[in-house]
């Protein structure tokens, strides 16, 4: 379940606090301490393919469209 569908029961269950507290405990969505969805790509939000080297935080399709701009050269 996405953050968004999460928050988006909230409407009905406004009127029944008890139920909403169950609702919650039980659906939020869980905090991440380590792992492959913990790091994300800043540019695309993207969890695969992460390069974290040098503080980049980038996934690799996002990395090869601004290598140049950060000044990595391409070598063949």
């Amino acid at each position: 379940m996405t953050t968004s569908d999460y928050k988006k029961a909230f409407k009905q269950l406004n009127a029944k606090p008890i139920k909403k507290l169950k609702y919650i405990k039980f659906n939020q969505p869980k905090e991440r301490s380590c792992g492959r969805a913990l790091r994300k790509c800043r540019n695309c939000g993207r969890n695969g393919g992460h390069i974290n080297k040098y503080g980049l935080h980038l996934c690799r399709q996002c990395f090869r469209e601004m290598a140049l701009g950060l000044g990595f050269k391409k070598y063949s």
